[in-house]
């Protein structure tokens, strides 16, 4: 997709909110209210879904839009498989693996087109390859987060259980700082960084990139219920909702500054940084945007890659049948392109 391609959409969305507007926009009591559950606290990982609601993008769609953050011990898929929220924010492994055991979810957007997992370690632990972790403290995020590196010690024939320790890992990078494991799990637009301001310089890190090793699995997308998704009304209701969150992050894209600061806003305990955020956000523009450019518009499932994360994950045993197609669906995405 080339820029002027984006650039449309960028401008179509604009006419679409001028039109709503000289319609006489919505009313309070016409607005359809939702609620979006994140996989993690606010930051700018969901820049796009903040800007929306900031800049009026959920407003003028005729949305009464709720953000909930996550935190380490909520689970999307729980939340919106209750009812807590109409649409939630994970992986795709997570939600796969969710769907096997019984839990009717289905992706109706893929916003991240790349993976931004990776695991880290110091070169003077002697580790240089992934063989290298054998016998070795290995940190990562549980709850549907190992996955990834989990496939990755299957392709090299290590053993999860017997080759080496998994250690579960909180939020932050302290068990590598601190060299109580050997690796880590971190994001490129997080957790990396978070090693890099502690004074370590990159060159005294190694990277074992999951894009390169073929393991890498497709990241957040937004995803709702079966039955919920069923329902003609509902269906208007997302297509509108993707379509305003769309304009989040094209905003997000032309503007990244402006949503540092929409961001910071949200930020109720005084821990998030503008230098942080800042690189957060220039990252996860890439994870979305590219390079290199994605072949279709935001949030467009492109169907190889799914099929290779569901390969990967059922080779590697997140899950334990293949995974049919009807995990996603384009309906929603197609709704969007139509709006006027």
């Amino acid at each position: 997709m080339h820029r002027g391609n984006r650039t449309g959409l960028a401008l179509g969305l604009v006419v679409a909110l001028a039109v709503l507007g000289a319609a006489g926009g919505v009313t309070a009591a016409s607005m359809d209210k939702v609620t979006l559950q994140l996989k993690w606290v606010a930051q700018a990982q969901f820049a796009g879904y903040y800007a929306a609601k900031d800049k009026g993008y959920y407003d003028a769609a005729g949305l009464d839009a709720a953000i909930k953050p996550g935190g380490p011990d909520i689970i999307p898929e729980q939340v919106v498989a209750g009812g807590g929220a109409q649409f939630g924010i994970d992986w795709l492994p997570s939600l796969l693996s969710a769907r096997e055991q019984g839990t009717p979810l289905i992706n109706i957007a893929q916003v991240f087109q790349y993976s931004g997992m990776r695991e880290i370690a110091f070169k003077d632990s002697g580790i240089k390859t992934v063989s290298d972790l054998k016998g070795k403290k290995v940190a990562v995020w549980f709850g549907g987060n190992e996955f990834e590196l989990l496939a990755t010690l299957e392709k090299y024939h290590l053993n999860k259980d017997k080759d080496l320790t998994l250690v579960k890992q909180p939020f932050d990078m302290n068990l590598l700082l601190n060299r109580q494991v050997s690796a880590a799990a971190a994001m490129t637009y997080n957790e990396y960084h978070q090693v890099l301001e502690a004074g370590v310089k990159p060159d005294d890190l190694v990277i074992i990139d999951f894009n390169k090793e073929g393991t890498a699995m497709l990241e957040d997308g937004v995803f709702t219920t079966e039955s919920w998704i069923a329902d003609a009304h509902n269906k208007d209701i997302a297509a509108r909702f993707l379509r305003a969150s769309f304009q989040g992050w094209i905003y997000c894209r032309d503007h990244p500054s402006d949503c540092v600061d929409i961001v910071l806003k949200q930020d109720t305990t005084g821990v998030m940084t503008k230098v942080h955020q800042t690189s957060m956000m220039a990252e996860i523009n890439k994870l979305i945007w590219g390079p290199p450019l994605p072949a279709h518009s935001i949030g467009y499932m492109d169907p190889a890659a799914f099929k290779r994360t569901a390969a990967i994950a059922l080779e590697f045993g997140v899950i334990k049948k293949p995974a049919s197609d009807s995990a996603y669906t384009h309906v929603i995405w197609e709704m969007t392109q139509k709006l006027k």
